[in-house]
């Protein structure tokens, strides 16, 4: 998956937000970044890698960048 095609997702399908999102941005900042976002995250992630995500793992990101390395 692509930045761009993750960024997508993130924004549609996670988040459900209208606004733009970058890489840099910071999760603690974002409104939508909550416990559905969290489990919202881990499903596109064990569709995306087909390993589950573990919570704490997704917790230990800062930003949408790290989410987006943590599926490498």
């Amino acid at each position: 998956m692509t930045e761009q095609e993750f960024l997508t997702k993130m924004k549609d399908d996670v988040l459900l937000t209208e606004a733009d999102i970058t890489m840099d941005m910071q999760l603690e900042n974002l409104v939508e970044w909550d416990s559905l976002g969290l489990v919202g995250f881990q499903a596109m992630a064990k569709l995306a890698t087909g390993k589950k995500m573990e919570r704490e793992r997704a917790l230990s990101a800062k930003t949408i960048g790290d989410l987006y390395a943590l599926l490498k």
